[in-house]
């Protein structure tokens, strides 16, 4: 694809991995973009579970039990945390309609402490996935990625892995809803 036929890509806006991508890290990934911007990307990978808790990895949580994905293979020391609804804790970054990266942790674990933050709506993430400066735009260019403008809601956040990369491809029609039958190994086609 050339340079002048890619869609831009923003904050808020989804990136899903073409079918046969072989990085380990990104294999049939839906990354939620942060940011971009002329100083690079900033996103997380919203379909990629770890092994980890968040009660094992956060001191004070033990009254926590929450799955923790992997939010890319930059930084993994880093935990990160995206919410849908309305604006609940201050120093939140908008990046949708209803769609907040970040925000102020200790109001956000008080209010986890006091059952006053809706647990269905919050997704917590070791790591990031990071492009340097027109590195993106790249992997555009080489079809690495399918920019998707769909809005993430409450719903992708109950999707499996494998359900939410093939039911955004499917939402998005045309070639891409064929892609979304595509077989993860081809050769077993």
């Amino acid at each position: 694809m050339s340079e002048s036929n890619l869609p831009t890509p923003q904050a808020g806006d989804l990136l899903i991995s073409e079918p046969f991508l072989q990085d380990e890290n990104f294999s049939r990934s839906v990354v939620l973009l942060c940011e971009h911007n002329s100083e690079g990307s900033f996103g997380l990978v919203f379909n990629k579970p770890s092994i980890l808790r968040l009660n094992e990895i956060v001191e004070g949580f033990d009254f926590l039990d929450l799955e923790v994905y992997v939010g890319g293979p930059v930084e993994q020391n880093t935990l990160h945390f995206v919410y849908c609804g309305d604006k609940q804790l201050s120093e939140s970054i908008q990046i949708g309609e209803k769609l907040w990266w970040g925000g102020d942790f200790e109001e956000l674990k008080s209010r986890l402490k006091t059952g006053t933050f809706d647990l269905e709506s919050i997704r917590f993430f070791l790591g990031y996935s990071g492009w340097a400066p027109g590195q993106l735009t790249d992997e555009l260019t080489e079809n690495t990625w399918i920019v998707c403008k769909e809005e993430l809601n409450i719903t992708a956040f109950n999707y499996s892995p494998e359900e939410l990369w093939k039911s955004l491809l499917k939402n998005m029609g045309g070639e891409f809803k064929l892609m979304a039958n595509y077989p993860t190994d081809p050769r077993l086609n």
